[in-house]
């Protein structure tokens, strides 16, 4: 796997990361596979794929935050 370099493609990797409690590289190839799973080989495909693993990671946090909540 080639090094990207891509300021904003580093740092959504690194929330996605930080919200799954993960290392940056797990992040990394969590995206990767699913890159490849999907045949998609771009930079712009990757930040969308990482974005949309994020966005579903964060929406996940926040029904558990709402369901531990209503528990009270």
């Amino acid at each position: 796997m080639p090094l990207i370099e891509d300021h904003h493609y580093l740092k959504i990797c690194a929330q996605l990361a930080s919200s799954l409690s993960i290392s940056i590289a797990a992040a990394r190839r969590k995206v990767e596979v699913v890159a490849a799973k999907e045949g998609k080989k771009d930079l712009q495909s990757r930040k969308e794929i990482a974005q949309k693993i994020l966005d579903q990671t964060l929406k996940q946090d926040q029904k558990n935050i709402l369901s531990a909540s209503a528990s009270f």
